[in-house]
């Protein structure tokens, strides 16, 4: 999301001066709506799309063993120690190019190390009761765009025209 030079985010409004005008499943179909009054000279600042229903959605991605562990502790441990790495050859005026290879180089081995070290530990701490790896996500079921009362009447007629979305893409 971009912000167009010189805009101001507006001041935040209580839900009870807003008025739902459009209900969708979908947000690119709720965010579509906008961008259509949007095209049609509606002040769009007026609206928001509000996420309704929240639900918390855990995809398990697999089995977690000390191997899978260790290793994801490994990867995370070897970005944090490059990056450490490489801000502490920063300050190395003498041979930078050299140094900062070189520090990077041992941060994400070290990192690597200490990583897969605290990754089985966390594991073996778990005793078996989180044997699995997973994505955790908060997902609203529809979406709701709202508008501030005063103009909310014109914002249903204009969706009122909306053409229907060609399924091409």
């Amino acid at each position: 999301m971009t912000a167009q030079p010189g805009a101001t985010a507006p001041a935040p409004r209580h839900a009870t001066d807003r008025v739902p005008i459009a209900s969708y499943d979908d947000y690119r179909d709720a965010e579509r709506a906008v961008d259509y009054l949007s095209d049609q000279g509606f002040p769009v600042q007026r609206t928001a799309i509000i996420g309704r229903d929240v639900q918390l959605v855990e995809q398990v991605i697999g089995r977690l063993d000390l191997g899978g562990a260790a290793l994801r502790g490994a990867g995370s441990g070897a970005l944090t120690g490059l990056l450490i790495g490489w801000l502490f050859a920063l300050f190395n005026w003498f041979t930078p190019v050299l140094a900062t290879l070189t520090l990077a180089l041992y941060g994400l081995v070290f990192g690597a190390i200490v990583g897969a070290i605290f990754g089985l530990v966390a594991h073996a701490l778990q005793r078996g009761r989180r044997d699995f790896a997973s994505v955790r996500a908060m997902t609203p079921t529809r979406y709701e765009v709202v508008a501030d009362a005063e103009v909310a009447d014109e914002a249903r007629a204009l969706l009122a025209k909306l053409p229907a979305e060609s399924g091409g893409a």
